[in-house]
This record gives structure tokens, C-alpha cells and sequence, in this order.
């Protein structure tokens, strides 16, 4: 059951999606409002699993989940630019997203986790880095302003790097803290 603090706090991040998107629009930077409002939508997955396949999150997982859409939709407005650790963070934040459904998938379906959470992630690193590389050569090569940016090979690198660490962090702490969706009983 989720707790009134943490309904007012998703409640708070999708207002500060919304914030995102409309700081984005009076700076017509079409990057950060199409990325406030895919996250912004992306809140409401828990509800929507939730529904459809029977499965509880805790609340802090639902504000876990929001805090991370929102930490990338505000690195649009320019913290990537101006943060160094920025990206760090949100790909860490990410990967552990992504690696913890992988976790409760495999762990559902009696498969060791280890493997295929560390796959999925650097897998899906790969292919997320491409797609951002083909968006900002297409985006330049056209004229209009690239919805998402690729920064280089070193940035690349880090990126990587920084979705294995997240994924590492599933794979050692996903029994104690996703035991909720790894049990088809709880």
C-alpha cells in the first residue's frame, strides 16, 4: 500500500516534470520537453504493472522510479552540460531500473539473476548509446536541435561503465531490496 508521503511526493515530481516541460518550451529546447513529458508518462508504469501483472511495489520503489525520470528530464535544462557528475548519476539510477526488473524477472522465473542482469543492462547500454549517437548525427545533419546528445568516445565510456555499476548494485543488493517483486506470493 502506498503511504500519503509518498503519493504527495510522485505527485510532486510529475508537477516538476510539468515544470520541465514548460521551462523547456519558453526555452524552445524541444530535448528537454520531449524528455519531461516520456518521463512524466513513464511514472505511471508502476500503476499500470501493478494492474496488469499483480505486483506490489513499496512506495519508495515508485519514488525511486520517479526521482530518476526526474533527475534526466532536469539534466535536460543543463546540468549534463554543467555538472560533471551528472550523467554518472542518472545512468547509474537508470541501470539499476532496468536492472532490477531484469532481477525480478529472472528470480520469478527461477533463473540466476547475476548473468542476465549484467547482460541486459550492457546490452541495452550499447544499444541506448547508438541510437543517441544516430538522433544527434541525424538531428545536426538536418539543422534542427538534437533531441538527445552524444558527447564522445570517452563519454561513451563512461556511460557504460556507469550502467555496469548500476547493474552491479542489482545484482548485490537485489535480494534484500526488490524481495517484493521477486515473490509471486508477498
Amino acid at each position: 500500500m502506498q503511504t500519503s508521503v509518498s503519493r504527495e511526493a510522485e505527485r510532486g515530481i510529475r508537477y516538476a516534470l510539468l515544470a520541465v516541460a514548460l521551462v523547456g518550451y519558453r526555452r524552445r529546447d524541444p530535448g528537454a520537453v520531449v524528455n519531461a513529458l516520456i518521463a512524466l508518462v513513464a511514472t505511471y508504469l508502476p500503476g499500470r504493472i501493478k494492474q496488469r501483472y499483480d505486483v506490489s511495489f513499496r512506495p519508495w520503489q515508485r519514488v525511486y522510479l520517479d526521482t530518476a525520470m526526474l533527475t534526466h528530464a532536469v539534466g535536460m535544462l543543463g546540468p549534463y552540460d554543467d555538472v560533471w557528475w551528472w550523467d554518472h548519476m542518472t545512468h547509474t539510477h537508470s541501470a539499476t531500473l532496468l536492472g532490477g526488473l531484469t532481477f525480478a524477472v529472472a528470480r520469478r522465473t527461477d533463473r540466476e539473476p547475476g548473468p542476465r542482469v549484467i547482460g541486459v543492462v550492457a546490452v541495452a547500454g550499447v544499444l541506448w548509446e547508438i541510437v543517441e549517437y544516430i538522433i544527434h548525427r541525424t538531428a545536426n545533419h538536418l539543422g534542427y536541435e538534437p533531441l538527445l546528445v552524444s558527447y564522445g568516445k570517452v563519454d561513451t565510456a563512461l556511460d557504460l561503465v556507469f550502467d555496469l555499476v548500476g547493474a552491479g548494485l542489482v545484482v548485490l543488493l537485489g535480494d534484500t531490496f526488490l524481495a517484493n517483486l521477486t515473490d509471486a506470493d508477498e
